[in-house]
């Protein structure tokens, strides 16, 4: 039999590309997620019966252990952006993590993926970044064996990164370049994240250790909302907006929406608090070279396929346009 790996979060955005990447490697996959009645699509993403959708909240521990009986892995990609109702930080990133690898080590499942983020830092003032580090600490006590894999912001056709500010573009007379727009970000490919997930399921050799995964360039942020802008065809004046009027914004735009949770907030005050530390690999982390795995694709190579949506005189029509200018 195929060995079984569970995806934890297997049903956003990254989750679509590693339930994928496991089919395709004749896994047999079981994703946990809160309402599996909305996970059809990942069904088909590999044989008849390849795909399991199965009912567990990470917060709930009783349903995490049933989630992995009978398991030889375990991918954990749960996480949240922003806090709202029942769904905070500490709940769903730490706690989460926390439950999953006790149910892992009381069933004997010795592989496991958590994945964190660039920034995870226990004495941050973002309470994100707080979270993930703690979830790397106690996962690390519980399962010493675990790979911790930290990606900078992940892009790929339903991210949250270049579309939120390319939909914001469709209506701001302005970009926000905040603080002054100089933040460095290392984009990475959503399938070469999840390429380098496929590489510690299955190589020894990487238990334990911690990643930190970058694409092959490194933006400034004032660099990314331009090439977002001339991909959209919606050339919009760069405005400088200091840090702490940007999370004063932030954080009344997070509490507005905790009132009406109808959809995520454009920013909140704890990304805006990230965004105050480059979001690059360090110079002596391992990366994707210690995984064997080279040839990332560029954000030049896989963005545009998708930003196309966002000009507003459709695709065809556009790309004159970009032309011209």
């Amino acid at each position: 039999m195929a060995k079984l790996v569970v995806v934890f979060g297997g049903s956003g955005f990254l989750g679509k590309y590693v339930v994928r990447a496991l089919c395709k490697a004749g896994m047999r996959v079981r994703v946990a997620m809160r309402r599996p009645h909305l996970g059809h699509e990942l069904r088909v993403m590999g044989d008849v019966g390849q795909v399991q959708l199965f009912q567990a909240n990470v917060r709930n521990a009783p349903s995490v252990a049933r989630a992995l009986e009978g398991a030889d892995a375990i991918v954990n990609l749960v996480g949240i952006l922003s806090e709202k109702g029942k769904q905070k930080f500490d709940d769903v990133i730490f706690e989460g993590a926390k439950n999953i690898a006790e149910a892992a080590k009381a069933a004997g499942i010795d592989i496991m993926v958590q994945l964190s983020a660039i920034g995870a830092d226990a004495q941050s003032k973002s309470k994100y970044a707080q979270a993930k580090a703690k979830a790397e600490q106690t996962v690390k006590q519980i399962l010493p064996s675990a790979t911790i894999l930290r990606p900078s912001v992940i892009f790929g056709v339903e991210d949250g990164f270049f579309n939120r500010f390319a939909e914001i573009s469709r209506f701001a007379p302005f970009m926000p370049l905040i603080g002054g727009g100089a933040t460095k970000f290392q984009p990475v490919f959503a399938a070469d994240v999840a390429k380098a997930i496929m590489v510690a399921l299955t190589s020894p050799n990487v238990a334990g250790k911690t990643y930190e995964l970058g694409g092959p360039s490194i933006y400034s942020f004032e660099q990314i909302l331009r090439y977002i802008a001339a991909e959209t065809a919606r050339p919009r004046p760069m405005v400088k907006l200091p840090f702490g009027l940007m999370q004063f914004l932030g954080n009344i735009t997070d509490a507005v929406f905790k009132i009406y949770p109808f959809a995520e907030p454009p920013f909140t005050g704890d990304q805006i608090e990230l965004m105050r530390h480059d979001n690059i690999v360090a110079s002596d982390a391992l990366g994707f070279p210690d995984l064997g795995i080279n040839g990332l694709s560029t954000v030049e190579a896989i963005v545009p396929s998708y930003l196309y949506r966002y000009r507003p005189h459709g695709q065809f029509e556009a790309r004159t346009a970009l032309k011209r200018a």
